[in-house]
C-alpha cells in the first residue's frame, strides 16, 4: 500500500485523536488543521503528523493547506450551535464542506472522506443538525468534478476512551441524586465503537471500491437511552432510578438550557432524538468489518464492578 498525504480537519478530537494515531502506523504522513495547535499537543508526539494552525473557515487558507494532499477527511461537526436559527450549523456542516470541496477541486485531491451522521436529511431532518449534516451530503454528492471521489460515513453514536457520550452520561450519574431524569429515554441508538468507525475512515481512504458511496455504521446491538445509562450503571456500581422525562417537560427543561452557557441539553438536541439513531443498511458489512460489541468494551474502560455484584445486580433487575 502506498502512503499517502492525508489532511485531517477535526483531527484533534476524540474521533480525530484516535485516527491519526491510527493512519500513522500504517505509514501515511498526515496533517492535522486546527483553529488552536494547543489542543492538538497530544500529537505532536507521533512523528507522521504535522501539525498547523489555521482557519479553516477562510477560503484562502483552508485552500493553501489542503494544496498537495491526496485525501482530504472531514471530521469537524458540532451538536449545538450559539444561536437558534441554525445559522451555526449552516456555518459548520454546509458552508464549510462547500469551501472543502472547492478547495479540493482547485488543487485536484482525488478522495474526500466526509463524517456525516445517522438521519441526515436536508428536508425531513426534525432538527438543525440533521437538516444540515443532510445538505453537506447533498453538496457532496452534487459536485460535478468527475475526477473528486468522495465517501460519505454515517454512524450511530460512537463510543471509546475519552467519548463525549457515555462519559458524559458517567459524570452525570454520580450526582448525588437517586433518580435521574431522562429526556427522549425511549430514543434508540446502536453504539458503534471508536475504533470500528477508524476501520471504516481508513478503508474508505485506501480502497477505491469506496468511491462515490454513503455507508451507515451501527454497532451489533440496539439500546435505548435508557437501556444505555442502566449499562453504564451497572460498570460503575451506581444504583440510580432512571426516569423518563414526559416529552412536554423534556421540551420545556431544553428550552430552558438553550439560554445555558455550554447547552449541555438543546431543543435542537430533543428534535434529534425524535428520531432513532439505528441503521437501515450494513455499511459494515460491505466495508468487510465485523464491529465490537458495547457491552465488549465498556469495562474496558469505563471500570466493573464486582463481578459477583453485578451478577446480583442483574438478578435483581431481572426480577429473581
Amino acid at each position: 500500500m502506498r502512503a499517502k498525504k492525508i489532511t485531517i480537519l477535526g483531527g484533534s478530537g476524540f474521533l480525530g485523536s484516535h485516527l491519526v494515531t491510527h493512519l500513522a502506523a500504517q505509514g501515511h504522513r498526515i496533517t492535522v488543521l486546527t483553529r488552536y495547535r494547543e489542543d492538538s499537543r497530544h500529537l505532536l508526539v507521533i512523528p507522521q503528523a504535522t501539525i498547523v494552525q489555521t482557519n479553516v473557515h477562510n477560503e484562502r487558507e483552508l485552500a493553501a493547506q489542503l494544496a498537495g494532499a491526496d485525501v482530504v477527511v472531514n471530521l469537524i461537526g458540532i451538536l449545538n450551535e450559539k444561536g437558534r436559527k441554525g445559522l451555526g450549523f449552516d456555518k459548520v456542516h454546509v458552508q464549510l464542506v462547500n469551501k472543502i470541496l472547492a478547495a479540493c477541486n482547485t488543487h485536484g485531491i482525488r478522495k474526500f472522506v466526509h463524517m456525516s451522521a445517522l438521519k441526515a436529511d436536508a428536508g425531513d431532518g426534525p432538527s438543525y443538525y440533521l437538516q444540515s449534516k443532510g445538505r453537506a451530503e447533498d453538496a457532496i454528492r452534487g459536485n460535478k468534478n468527475p475526477d473528486l471521489a468522495w465517501s460519505i460515513l454515517q454512524p450511530s453514536v460512537i463510543f471509546g476512551p475519552d467519548d463525549s457520550f457515555i462519559n458524559k452520561f458517567a459524570d452525570l450519574l454520580k450526582l448525588p441524586s437517586p433518580v435521574f431524569p431522562l429526556p427522549r429515554a425511549n430514543a434508540r441508538f446502536a453504539p458503534v465503537y471508536v475504533g470500528d468507525v477508524i476501520k471504516a475512515i481508513s478503508r474508505c481512504i485506501t480502497d477505491t471500491g469506496t468511491d462515490n458511496k454513503v455507508y451507515q455504521l451501527c454497532g451489533p446491538q440496539v439500546y435505548s437511552l435508557r437501556e444505555i445509562l442502566q449499562l453504564v450503571c451497572d460498570h460503575t456500581g451506581l444504583r440510580r432510578n432512571i426516569v423518563g422525562v414526559p416529552d412536554s417537560l423534556a421540551r420545556m427543561q431544553a428550552a430552558f438550557m438553550d439560554f445555558v452557557p455550554g447547552k449541555p441539553f438543546s431543543t435542537d438536541n430533543f428534535k434529534s432524538l425524535t428520531v432513532h439513531s439505528i441503521c437501515d443498511k450494513d455499511g459494515f458489512s460491505r466495508l468487510d468489518i465485523k464491529p465490537e460489541a458495547l457491552t465488549a468494551v465498556l469495562p474496558k474502560y469505563l471500570g466493573t464492578v464486582d463481578v459477583r455484584r453485578r451478577y446480583s445486580k442483574m438478578r435483581e433487575h431481572a426480577g429473581r
